[in-house]
């Protein structure tokens, strides 16, 4: 099959898919409306789609005489409120696909209609993983624990993310060297003081004094005790404390990130993280909780299968294509679990509009170009073929 040609034939659906996803947004683990569309157009493919117990649906294509490939998803969207002019903008106040996740899941929806079309001349599984919560770093282990890898057990494991901006469409960045992505280490610091009267601080501890001086040791922290051959970011995105401006309040709460790219580094920093926190909290006469609430490692895509992968994406011909190798980001994603375990790769396709004023990923106002939809969903189906037909 043309998988090219045939992806370009089935694009109504595929915009269709997406603006439905799109338009209808939510986030976390818990996806009722996304998670029943992709169910229902599953079912009229042909297929048997399963629900997780946790969340995300998985379905199989091809036979279980050969090897299997995973093809992955997210489906979530971010806690925002969309700002742009599109017609289809998310119906839901606070929930907003600024990540481009819609436009993930339409691929690979319109990857396994043409998987479907060509099943008997799959050489083995392709396994279809549609995923909740990667935003919060909790879906790929959640789809894990229920089973994801095995039944058939997955041998290799591919995915790809929309990037929005300036760079034309055809573009694909990758890494098959070294950490394409950081690890995302997520913390909650929870300062317990001693609230009393504004008036009278020495009868209080105060939290918020605590919780200013634990902020400032952690960005020295990163001066100071991270390898500097070794990038590494330390995030406070979040601070809470306080009800009224003449009260010293009870507790602070500090909440942020921790991103490096060496899972070495990772350990010491979060060990000395907690030290510092607990610590300084203590040397002010009050005491602090930290507690881990994500912890993903760095994207590390295996080099001869990312290789591979390449090779067959050229056998497409995309239209201005050219990949541009070496990339590392600081941001981080939950697929690197999967890459712990199976050899794959990740790679970011461009959706970006060359010569108007464009956004950023995560930001309310962010457009993405659907001329990339047919190219994903090409890539994902064509791979996925190619791999079970010479392994």
């Amino acid at each position: 099959m043309d998988y090219l040609k045939r992806a370009n034939e089935l694009s109504e659906q595929l915009i269709k898919d997406r603006r439905f996803i799109h338009s209808h947004a939510e986030v976390g683990m818990n996806l009722p409306v996304t998670t029943d569309y992709v169910v229902n157009r599953l079912l009229e493919m042909g297929y048997n789609p399963i629900k997780l117990k946790k969340g995300g649906v998985v379905a199989l294509a091809g036979n279980t005489k050969g090897k299997t490939i995973l093809l992955r998803a997210d489906m979530d969207a971010l806690p925002m409120t969309e700002e742009n002019n599109l017609d289809f903008k998310s119906i839901n106040t606070n929930a907003a696909h600024t990540c481009g996740h819609d436009m993930h899941s339409a691929m690979l929806l319109t990857a396994a209609q043409m998987l479907k079309e060509n099943e008997k001349y799959l050489a083995g599984t392709v396994k279809l993983m549609f995923q909740p919560g990667e935003e919060i770093f909790a879906g790929v282990q959640a789809m894990i624990e229920d089973g994801v890898l095995e039944n058939p057990k997955v041998d290799s494991a591919l995915a790809y993310h929309v990037g929005a901006g300036n760079m034309p469409v055809g573009i694909h960045l990758y890494n098959n060297k070294e950490a394409l992505l950081y690890s995302n280490t997520g913390f909650k610091i929870k300062i317990m003081g001693k609230g009393g009267h504004g008036a009278y601080p020495h009868f209080s501890v105060d939290p918020i004094n605590i919780a200013v001086h634990i902020y400032l040791s952690l960005q020295e922290l990163i001066a100071r005790e991270a390898d500097p051959s070794k990038p590494s970011v330390l995030t406070i995105g979040k601070f809470i404390s306080g009800q009224a401006n003449n009260t010293i309040p009870e507790t602070a709460v500090l909440e942020g990130t921790l991103r490096t790219v060496s899972t070495e580094l990772k350990n010491l920093l979060t060990a000395r993280l907690k030290e510092l926190s607990t610590d300084i909290a203590k040397a002010y006469r009050g005491c602090a909780d930290v507690e881990i609430i994500s912890d993903v490692p760095p994207l590390l895509c295996n080099t001869a299968f990312t290789d591979e992968i390449l090779e067959y994406m050229q056998q497409l011909n995309i239209p201005n294509q050219n990949g541009v190798g070496g990339i590392q980001a600081s941001a981080s994603e939950d697929f690197a679990l999967i890459l712990e375990k199976v050899p794959g790769t990740y790679m970011f396709l461009s959706a970006g509009f060359p010569d108007k004023e464009t956004y950023q990923a995560h930001n309310p106002k962010v457009v993405f170009n659907e001329d990339v939809l047919p190219i994903g969903a090409a890539y994902l189906a064509h791979c996925a073929t190619e791999w079970l037909k010479n392994n």
